[in-house]
C-alpha cells in the first residue's frame, strides 16, 4: 500500500497511533490546542473540507470494514493501540472491536457498559470522557464517545490511547460529531434494511438470544452451587468464607447485568417505540387539519423485538403518508396490539374517501420488509367510508435452521478473500485484486481463521476447496 504522503502531513499505520512529522512541528500555530509529536491534530482535520472528507471515507466504508476505516481515519485525531464499539443500532452483535487480538478478545460488552456509565456520570452530555479506566483486566487510558441515535438505545465508543498526554478540547469536539454522524447513518441502515438483511438480523438476534440465555443459566447454576458450602457452618476459615461469597455475589450480578443489558440491546419497551412513533407523525399532520388519535399498546411493560418495532413504524408512516395524499381524511386513528398469538399488530383507519388499493404498501418496498419479518398486511377500503390498514409482525421467528455449510458463517468480503486465499495468492496480490488495503486483507484473514477454527491459511484454503471455492477458472499466478 502506497503511503507516501505530501510534506507537511503526518504519516501513520492506522489506528496503532505510531506516527512521525515529515515537517512542520512546532510551527507555534495558535489554533492548536495540543501538541502531539507527530504534530497538532489540526494538520488533518483544521480545515471543514477536510473534517467532511474524512467522514465521507468512513460512511462509504462497508459495514464490516467500517470500525477498521473509523480507526484509520481517527488515527490522526486521538492516537490509539485499539478501539471498541457498543451500540443498540446491530440488533444482534452490539459489540465490535478492532485492534490487537490479546487486547481485543478480552473486552467484553459489560466492560464497555461500565465504561458508557462512567462517561455519563462524569461529563456532559454531547463531551467525551478521558481518563484511565478499567478495561480488559487493567487500568488503561482511555477515551469515551456515547451518543444516543433515533433508537434510544445509545452507542458508545472506547479509544485505547497510544499515551497519556491529554487530547485537545477541540480534537474531543470533532470526535465526538464524527460518532454522532456515524451513528445516524448506521441507525437509518437499520431502520431502511432491505428485506434480506432484516430477515438475517432476526434470525441471528434470536440465535444469540438463546446463546446467552444458555450461558447465563450454566453459570448462575455454578456459582450458585459454589455459595452452598462456603456459606456452611462447617468450614474452619470464616474470613475466607466470607470473602469468597463476597465475590461469588458480585459474578452472579455481572451476569445478570450482561444477560440485562443484552435483552435491551435487541428489544425495544412497547410504550416507548410506540411514543417514538408518534413523535414522528406529529410533524407530517403539523399543517393539516387532520386530526390524530392514537392507542398505545395496553402491555406498556412488554418489550418487542427491534427489527419489529423498526418494521411496525414504517408500515404505520407509509400508510399515513398515502390517506393524506390519496384519501383527504378529516381524523386518523393509529393503534397497536400485542395479541394473545405473539404478533404486535399495527392498525391505521381513516375516515376519507376509501379508494386506497390492496397493494398500496409496495410503497418503499414496505410489505417486502414486513414478509421478510414472516408478517403479513391487509388493505380494506370502504368507498365514501374510508380505509382501513392492518399490519401483523411476529414477535418470534421459527427455530431457524442449524448451517451445514462451514462458510455459512463468513461475511460477503471474507468470502471474497477466502476465495482468493483458495487460489494460493498473497495478501499483496488479493489486495489488488479486490481494490483494498493490505492491512484490511490481514484483518480479514484473521476473522476467517477465527471463525473456521483453522490455525493457518493452508487449512482455510483446504477448507474452502472442500465446500467448492474458488469459483471459476483459477490459472495460473506467479506470486510476488
Amino acid at each position: 500500500m502506497d503511503t507516501t504522503e505530501p510534506p507537511g502531513t503526518a504519516t501513520g499505520t492506522g489506528g496503532t497511533g505510531t506516527r512521525t512529522r515529515t515537517d512542520g512541528a512546532g510551527t507555534g500555530d495558535p489554533r492548536a490546542d495540543v501538541t502531539h509529536t507527530d504534530g497538532t491534530w489540526r494538520d488533518r482535520w483544521g480545515r471543514p473540507e477536510d473534517a467532511l472528507a474524512r467522514a465521507v471515507e468512513v460512511l462509504r466504508a462497508p459495514r464490516p470494514d467500517l470500525l477498521l476505516r473509523l480507526s484509520d481515519v481517527l488515527g490522526t485525531l486521538v492516537p490509539h493501540t485499539a478501539l471498541a464499539q457498543l451500540s443498540g443500532v446491530c440488533t444482534f452483535n452490539p459489540s465490535h472491536s478492532y485492534g490487537p487480538p490479546e487486547l481485543t478478545a478480552a473486552i467484553s460488552t459489560l466492560d464497555l457498559s461500565r465504561l458508557a456509565e462512567q462517561a455519563a456520570a462524569t461529563t456532559s452530555a454531547g463531551r467525551p470522557w478521558q481518563g484511565e479506566a478499567e478495561l480488559a483486566g487493567q487500568s488503561r487510558p482511555v477515551v469515551v464517545v456515547t451518543t444516543t441515535p433515533g433508537n434510544d438505545s445509545g452507542a458508545v465508543l472506547v479509544l485505547v490511547r497510544a499515551g497519556t498526554e491529554p487530547v485537545a478540547p477541540g480534537a474531543l469536539a470533532v470526535l465526538q460529531q464524527l460518532w454522532d454522524l456515524v451513528i445516524a447513518h448506521s441507525d437509518h441502515r437499520a431502520t431502511d434494511a432491505a428485506p434480506t438483511q432484516t430477515a438475517a438480523s432476526r434470525a441471528s438476534a434470536n440465535a444469540r438470544a438463546r446463546a446467552i440465555a444458555e450461558f447465563t443459566g450454566t453459570h448462575s447454576a455454578a456459582l450458585t452451587a459454589i455459595l452452598a458450602p462456603l456459606r456452611s457452618t462447617g468450614l474452619d476459615d470464616a474470613t475466607a468464607r466470607r470473602n469468597a461469597t463476597e465475590l461469588a455475589v458480585t459474578a452472579l450480578l455481572d451476569l445478570r447485568q450482561g444477560a440485562e443489558l443484552d435483552r435491551t440491546l435487541s428489544e425495544e419497551p412497547a410504550d416507548a417505540a410506540f411514543a417514538r412513533l408518534v413523535r414522528e407523525l406529529r410533524p407530517l399532520l403539523r399543517h393539516t387539519r387532520v386530526h390524530l388519535d392514537v392507542a398505545p399498546p395496553p402491555e406498556a411493560d412488554r418489550s418487542v423485538p427491534a427489527d419489529a418495532a423498526h418494521t411496525a413504524r414504517d408500515a404505520v408512516r407509509v400508510a399515513v403518508l398515502l390517506m393524506l395524499e390519496q384519501e383527504k381524511p378529516t381524523r386518523l386513528h393509529v393503534s397497536w396490539q400485542l395479541t394473545a398469538d405473539g404478533q404486535l399488530r399495527a392498525v391505521v383507519r381513516g375516515d376519507g374517501l376509501g379508494l386506497l388499493t390492496a397493494d398500496a404498501l409496495t410503497v418503499h418496498r414496505t410489505a417486502d420488509r414486513i414478509t421478510a419479518l414472516g408478517g403479513r398486511h391487509g388493505v380494506e377500503a370502504v368507498p365514501g367510508w374510508g380505509t382501513t390498514v392492518t399490519v401483523d409482525l411476529p414477535l418470534a421467528l421459527p427455530e431457524p435452521a442449524l448451517a451445514t455449510d462451514p462458510l455459512d458463517g463468513l461475511q460477503p468480503r471474507e468470502l471474497e478473500v477466502l476465495d482468493q486465499l483458495a487460489r494460493g495468492r498473497r495478501n499483496r496480490d488479493i489486495a489488488a485484486a479486490l481494490h483494498i488495503s493490505e492491512s484490511t486483507v490481514k484483518f480479514h484473514v484473521a476473522n476467517i481463521l477465527a471463525k473456521l477454527d483453522v490455525s493457518s491459511r493452508g487449512e482455510a484454503a483446504a477448507l474452502a476447496h472442500r465446500a467448492g471455492l474458488p469459483r471459476g477458472p483459477v490459472g495460473l499466478h506467479a506470486a510476488s
